[in-house]
């Protein structure tokens, strides 16, 4: 009888060790200077929103990866091979917020960074030899970019959310002009028709900003003599901003983690 009774609890224990605890999802950011600064330590007192967003998180839940790096654009973020990196980690149940657009605008073919994309979400292609690189690459438009990172995540069973870029430090009649096309709506474009999440960040940061006012914005939030790049007063507007945008989402679990 005692035989068969540790045989019993052995064979419980045995079942209880080969159950593998649930791994929690990983939320990954992918993006530009904007996302994350430099080493995202704060160094010149710049700091990107990706920095500071775990604060708002319950990480014991949900663990958040910063892939994001300065002087990016939708297109030198995928040549790089920065990219793959993050998609060969990336399981089913994970995240992935991506904001791009800041860097798209540059030059196409240059010796200086040559990371600029064609404008729009079409299917036009221009075929250069990167005087960077050395390479002959097929440059596609900023659409096409974004829809790469989305169909891919999903292919991984990941869930895409797509960002409009944050706005800079430019104020028209004491307001943040909300451009009528360009990047913020190309980003709504794409996400839309791709099934991707959106988080109309540009209108919610601009939002808060136009709230408390351009001067403390200027002074506060924005390098001095940059109309970009924050300080982390200015990066913890923005990260709480994503996390309103967040809890718009409708169809996204990820709101369930924020604290």
């Amino acid at each position: 009888m005692i035989k068969v009774k540790f045989l019993i609890i052995a064979a419980l224990v045995a079942s209880l060790a080969a159950v593998k605890p649930a791994t929690k999802p990983t939320l990954y950011l992918i993006g530009d200077s904007t996302v994350k600064n430099g080493s995202g330590k704060g160094a010149d007192s710049l700091w990107g929103w990706g920095t500071v967003l775990p604060q708002f998180f319950d990480t014991t839940k949900i663990s958040i990866e910063n892939h994001a790096i300065g002087g990016r654009s939708s297109r030198t973020f995928l040549t790089e091979g920065r990219w793959e990196k993050v998609l060969a980690k990336l399981k089913k149940g994970d995240y992935v917020i991506m904001q791009f657009g800041h860097n798209d605008g540059g030059a196409i073919n240059d010796t200086l960074r040559a990371r600029g994309t064609i404008k729009g979400v079409g299917t036009e292609t221009e075929e250069i030899d990167n005087l960077i690189t050395k390479k002959h690459e097929i440059v596609h438009t900023y659409g096409w970019y974004m829809r790469k990172y989305i169909n891919e995540a999903k292919a991984k069973g990941a869930i895409p959310i797509v960002c409009s870029p944050v706005p800079r430090n430019i104020f028209k009649g004491g307001k943040i002009e909300i451009p009528e096309t360009g990047y913020n709506v190309w980003a709504e474009q794409v996400a839309l028709s791709n099934g991707a999440g959106f988080i109309d960040l540009y209108k919610i940061v601009a939002r808060n900003y136009d709230a408390i006012g351009q001067e403390r914005v200027k002074n506060e939030f924005f390098i001095q003599k940059d109309h970009t790049h924050t300080t982390k007063a200015g990066a913890e507007v923005n990260a709480k901003s994503v996390t309103d945008g967040i809890r718009l989402l409708k169809k996204s679990d990820l709101k369930n983690y924020l604290l």
